[in-house]
């Protein structure tokens, strides 16, 4: 074989290389494009009903924000809070520890508990017709969350208040589903002022 065959099978060797790869980089695209369009697709169908359900109607109240002065005590001097029961705001320094709590807390102490991320559910034995079966179902539901407090709040217009950093939402009796939605989208988000 002369030099010059050798070069000209050099040559074609090359270049059906270069189509192979070509051909090959082709079947991936079309492989991730059908890939993507079909994730699409299924985001669409099912994830709109999860947007409108989840991002679009956030669970509860927005109440807007009135900081979050550290006091070094309940009784200190603060601005006045804009929700009963509050969901921002002047705290202590300290959290209420977390779960089922069997007396009140003060404001003061629970607001730095929803600004660690927690959310905390209060109850009016006053307001519901079973104060003992209140109690269970709403222990029943805070014993599968690690950053939620439950106590009673003898204060409060309504039997129920679930509370998150500017959120909050009244409820006459216990409905699970809205109940753990709640904690569910608001628990672990942190809301320390950022340096």
């Amino acid at each position: 074989m002369s030099r010059a065959e050798r070069r000209r099978l050099k040559k074609e060797k090359k270049w059906e290389r270069r189509q192979e790869t070509v051909r090959k980089s082709r079947r991936q695209w079309i492989e991730r494009t059908i890939a993507a369009v079909i994730v699409v697709l299924l985001a669409g169908a099912g994830g709109y009903g999860l947007y409108g359900w989840w991002i679009a109607e956030p669970p509860g109240e927005f109440v807007p924000s009135v900081g979050n002065l550290h006091v070094p005590s309940p009784d200190y001097p603060h601005v006045r809070y804009n929700s009963d029961p509050p969901t921002s705001g002047p705290h202590l320094p300290y959290l209420a520890s977390w779960g089922v709590r069997t007396e009140p807390i003060p404001k003061e102490l629970q607001v730095h508990n929803l600004e660690d991320g927690g959310v905390v559910i209060q109850y009016n034995c006053l307001k519901a017709q079973d104060c003992d079966a209140l109690q269970q179902q709403l222990e029943n539901i805070v014993k599968d969350y690690d950053h939620v407090v439950l106590a009673p709040y003898p204060t409060m217009d309504s039997p129920i208040a679930l509370t998150a950093w500017t959120r909050i939402r009244k409820l006459d009796h216990v409905d699970q589903k809205k109940i753990r939605r709640f904690i569910e989208a608001y628990i672990n988000i942190d809301h320390h002022p950022r340096s």
